[in-house]
């Protein structure tokens, strides 16, 4: 996860510094989270994934794994910092509220039916859902950001971001670089 901006990064500081602890935090930290995540639940920062339309469990697990440092990549492990469980339970069920993001731009129709076979062959709707839209602890990542959904297959496909269930490592073993290019753009646009 690329850093963000200085003024994001300025406001949600401020954000954290202002948050009371308590499920009451977790509501007035939720702004200080669309600073990076974008506002509408639509991320507009490079590197940075849109959060609208998250299944409130996935949320929650991945707001675990930055809390216990699990997973690390800053300032979600700052941000992560003394919630509580219930401030996890609340923040997912007000990141699933969010409308989920758009598609990305256009699609190239010949480009996007060839892709849609990587996604068959891979089975990216087993688990994600027919729609992409995720389900339970599985992330929506239909229409999610195509530059995001590149560095996390590669992450996967090198193992150097371990999903707490080893499918997602698995699966991307499979996948070339010119794979994970094509399954970025067609699953941003869908």
């Amino acid at each position: 996860m690329r850093r963000p901006a200085s003024g994001a990064v300025l406001a949600l500081l401020l954000a954290l510094q202002a948050a009371p602890a308590g499920a009451e935090g977790a509501a007035e930290r939720l702004p200080a989270c669309l600073a990076c995540h974008g506002e509408g639940g639509t991320s507009a920062q490079a590197g940075v994934p849109s959060l609208g339309g998250m299944p409130a469990d996935y949320v929650v697990t991945q707001l675990y794994l930055f809390r216990e440092k699990q997973r690390v990549a800053e300032p979600m492990n700052a941000m992560a910092e003394g919630l509580s469980d219930d401030d996890l339970r609340a923040l997912g069920d007000a990141v699933a509220k969010l409308p989920p993001p758009k598609p990305a731009g256009e699609a190239d129709a010949a480009r996007m039916a060839a892709a849609q076979g990587l996604v068959g062959k891979h089975q990216c709707n087993s688990c994600h859902g027919a729609d992409l839209a995720g389900q339970e602890q599985i992330p929506r990542i239909g229409a999610q950001r195509e530059d995001y959904l590149l560095a996390t297959l590669r992450a996967y496909k090198s193992n150097a971001r371990a999903g707490y269930d080893p499918a997602m490592n698995e699966v991307a073993q499979g996948l070339s670089d010119a794979d994970i290019v094509e399954l970025a753009y067609v699953i941003a646009r869908r």
